[in-house]
């Protein structure tokens, strides 16, 4: 098994942690989340859409958004019930995820 150099100081604990709060993760936390390369999380993190907010995503926008991409919607009370829709329009370039929202209007 390989190892990204970029990668070696960031706990999966704390990560895990991060995630179970709601709370945002950066590129390189996003990556060991993710089970992907540091690099592969920089180019996810600059592509268009990619639900990003001042340099940090929060884990429930990117699997929102990850759905969107694949054009699956999961039906949490059936499994049986997931079924396939035609993936949602790109968000305006100014449109900020979800939570990101919630936490702005929260303030």
């Amino acid at each position: 098994m390989t190892h990204d150099k970029q990668l070696t100081g960031i706990k999966l604990k704390a990560v895990l942690q991060k995630q179970r709060l709601g709370q945002a993760l950066n590129v390189k936390e996003f990556a060991v989340l993710a089970g992907i390369s540091y690099s592969t999380a920089r180019d996810w993190f600059r592509a268009k859409g990619f639900p990003t907010f001042n340099g940090k995503v929060f884990w429930q926008d990117f699997v929102t958004w990850r759905h969107q991409q694949t054009g699956i919607v999961i039906s949490f009370g059936n499994p049986n019930n997931a079924q396939t829709v035609p993936p949602a329009p790109e968000p305006a370039a100014l449109e900020l995820p979800e939570k990101a929202r919630r936490l702005l209007a929260q303030a």
